[in-house]
């Protein structure tokens, strides 16, 4: 009989039955995002650091300095007027002259006043210097009827000047004017009016101070307008006032 089969235990390598390639992950396919609808926001508006502009420093520094001088200025004549004590001078027209009323053949009026005009100044401490450029003028109902000028003269404390002016005038076609001046003379009261524009100087003690302008304003009612008669004043009264 034949051999009996003999069965012989194989060792089998697992790595020799492994399969020859190696099963990979799958390969992961790179999608876009899903797109979310949401609702759009939007942060609030930041305000801008506030900046001043050049105009606006322009503006506070040109009011600061104004008001600074303002207060300089108060200081001032605060100091001056418990100092010095101003008071305003004072003038008035004593008499009133006519030298030369004369109507031309052209119509034209030509005359010739003198005036006698008192300058009061009444303070302590402080002069008065009339300089050169002034001009006074007597009107009847907007006619310049004569001019002239002041002379130039110093004013001291608390003095009383008397001015002798000569005005000379010419009024042309004055034929309204002087049937105006007719109806005025019988009624006994002719007004005019006389400006004057004086540059003067102040003087406080020592210090001579810069130019100023006296403007005065005095209404005279005088009885008539005749030549070389003697005229009365019934009413005089001025005013006064100045500036730069």
């Amino acid at each position: 009989m034949a051999d009996h089969q003999r069965i012989h235990p194989v060792q089998i390598d697992p790595e020799a039955t492994a399969p020859l390639y190696k099963p990979t992950a799958p390969l992961k396919q790179h999608l876009p995002p899903p797109i979310h609808r949401t609702i759009p926001y939007a942060p609030p508006p930041t305000k801008p650091p506030k900046r001043k502009s050049c105009f606006k420093k322009c503006f506070c520094w040109t009011i600061s300095l104004f008001l600074l001088l303002i207060l300089i200025l108060g200081i001032l004549a605060a100091i001056i007027y418990f100092v010095f004590q101003p008071r305003t001078p004072n003038y008035s027209v004593d008499s009133l002259r006519i030298t030369h009323f004369n109507l031309g053949n052209d119509n034209s009026l030509s005359t010739t006043f003198n005036v006698n005009i008192t300058a009061r100044n009444p303070n302590r401490r402080i002069g008065i210097y009339y300089e050169n450029g002034s001009h006074l003028s007597v009107w009847y109902t907007g006619t310049r009827l004569c001019e002239g000028s002041l002379p130039r003269f110093y004013q001291g404390h608390r003095n009383t000047t008397l001015l002798s002016l000569t005005l000379v005038g010419q009024t042309r076609d004055a034929n309204g004017l002087l049937q105006s001046l007719e109806v005025q003379r019988q009624s006994g009261s002719i007004p005019l009016n006389l400006r004057a524009r004086v540059p003067v100087r102040i003087r406080l003690g020592r210090l001579k101070l810069m130019r100023w302008n006296f403007l005065v304003r005095c209404r005279v009612v005088v009885d008539s307008l005749a030549e070389n008669n003697a005229i009365r004043i019934r009413n005089s009264s001025c005013r006064f006032r100045f500036r730069l």
